[in-house]
């Protein structure tokens, strides 16, 4: 079942870049960007994550904490992170759960072949745990400063 505006965010624990967790609860008080992604370091993907890097300093003036979450293990999110220099969390949801918590974790077809895999989707969790806004099927230009735009507004 997708999640809908209002709705309160699922709660997760995960793996992070450089090691330890990341949890939902972390973000408890403070607003989070948490988005989804289907890939290190593929093309959109990486184009996302540096549009989100580049207005962090602008979306911690809102406080607002960012968080990316993909099916990828740890070691692909630290190579990730550091040749590209993201200066936020990057959680590793191999086993899918959060994504399907979520209701990301889809069917997707391409060349005719059906498989499972995420869905680009950005979720502004307000500081309650409650999600706020829901961008889903996500193009990536312009998309970090109109999630901005909408994290000055809550």
């Amino acid at each position: 079942m997708a999640l809908q505006e209002g709705d309160a965010a699922p709660a997760f624990t995960l793996g992070r870049d450089g090691g330890g967790m990341v949890s939902l609860a972390d973000f408890a008080g403070r607003k989070l960007v948490l988005y989804a992604y289907p890939k290190d370091d593929t093309p959109g993907c990486t184009q996302e994550a540096i549009a989100f890097n580049g207005l962090r300093a602008e979306f911690a003036a809102a406080g607002t904490e960012i968080l990316g979450i993909s099916p990828d293990p740890v070691k692909s999110h630290d190579k990730f992170k550091a040749k590209h220099k993201l200066e936020f969390a990057l959680a590793a949801d191999e086993a899918q759960a959060a994504l399907q918590a979520y209701g990301i974790w889809v069917e997707k077809s391409m060349y005719g072949r059906t498989y499972m895999g995420v869905e680009r989707t950005t979720f502004l969790i307000d500081a309650q745990g409650k999600v706020a806004r829901v961008w889903r099927k996500v193009k990536v230009p312009g998309h970090a400063a109109e999630v901005l735009a909408a994290a000055k507004e809550i």
